[in-house]
């Protein structure tokens, strides 16, 4: 069985992709959901909803891609 590292698989998606990476921070995990925009041997960055999130690949505990956002629905009326 061939397992690639969390961070192998986010280098082998094209920049763009929509992802969700876990990582340890102090204390436990978080995660950042998102469109990747650079994954390199040393690091992935993610722009969240908010910013861009770069995470050493040596934190990252999971990885994966995700479809795309599902539509908007529209206002009650």
């Amino acid at each position: 069985m061939n397992v690639s590292s969390p961070a192998a698989v986010l280098r082998s998606l094209p920049d763009g992709a929509r992802v969700v990476v876990r990582y340890r921070i102090d204390g436990g995990f978080t995660d950042v959901l998102g469109y990747l925009v650079q994954a390199t041997e040393e690091s992935v960055t993610v722009a969240g909803r908010r910013e861009n999130v770069t995470v050493p690949c040596a934190l990252i505990t999971a990885a994966k891609q995700v479809p795309p956002p599902p539509e908007r629905r529209a206002p009650r009326r």
